[in-house]
């Protein structure tokens, strides 16, 4: 069987490549290899450690409406989860450990922007929050009911559609050092209301390839800790989703 590649990066398309029984002589009986209901149950841990730290930023903002409250926290947030993502990606056995760290810095950055947005468009956190858990549970019916198929072709679809996604982003930060804004893009027009709702659709969709990507590493009998780094690849798509849901919304409450 060859494993396919998957557009998140951190299952990227070698992450499972010589973890299977052979590469051990057979060694990982069936108690120490990776699960679906194990990386389900790390999956849920994490979004536990996350919502926990959210939980606590937004207190802080609530509180006071100041800021400078929060911006240290979601600054050590942002800065923090970026090197321990890289950390987990390039040292996988850290996984039970930088997984539920990731989450936890995660949390301080989604605790600070939902309690923003949220004290300009109220209500807009518990709307995203319920759209991003809603999609979640509804693809991973899908995809275990078998509606959805994973084909080469979705694959690359998919795939393609992210690295686009990727290098404007990254293309609209450099540009905006020098003066150059996408107004329309960004905007709460109908133009940026359909950006948004394509990129919304593409990071859904990065969940599916991330369930199969999962699924493979079970097939080949991939070491338990590999639950934990399945569990943070599908917290990182999460958080991206969640992200790209409250921009979408926040693009829909200001035509109002």
């Amino acid at each position: 069987m060859a494993l396919m590649k998957t557009s998140n990066p951190a299952l990227s398309q070698n992450t499972f490549h010589n973890l299977s029984d052979s590469q051990y002589g057979g060694l990982i009986d069936a108690t120490s290899r990776m699960s679906l209901n194990g990386t389900v149950n790390k999956t849920g841990i994490l979004l536990v450690c996350a919502i926990a730290t959210a939980a606590w930023t937004w207190h802080l903002f609530t509180e006071s409406r100041d800021f400078s409250d929060v911006s240290t926290l979601m600054l050590l947030g942002v800065f923090g989860g970026f090197i321990c993502a890289l950390i987990t990606v390039f040292k996988k056995e850290w996984s039970p450990v930088t997984a539920p760290i990731y989450a936890l810095l995660e949390g301080l950055v989604l605790g600070g922007v939902s309690a923003l947005l949220d004290l300009r468009y109220p209500g807009i956190a518990i709307q995203a929050v319920s759209l991003t858990f809603g999609t979640l549970f509804v693809l991973l019916l899908a995809y275990r009911s078998g509606l959805i198929h994973v084909t080469q072709k979705f694959r690359l679809g998919v795939v393609a559609a992210t690295g686009g996604i990727m290098v404007f982003y990254l293309l609209q930060m450099l540009l905006g050092f020098f003066g150059f804004h996408f107004i329309s893009i960004n905007g709460s027009g109908p133009i940026g209301i359909g950006f948004s709702l394509i990129v919304v659709g593409v990071a859904a969709m990065n969940l599916v390839l991330d369930f199969d990507f999962i699924e493979q590493g079970v097939q080949y009998g991939a070491p338990k800790y590999m639950e934990w780094y399945g569990a943070f690849g599908i917290m990182v798509t999460l958080v991206w989703l969640y992200l790209e849901m409250l921009r979408l919304l926040s693009k829909m409450r200001s035509r109002n």
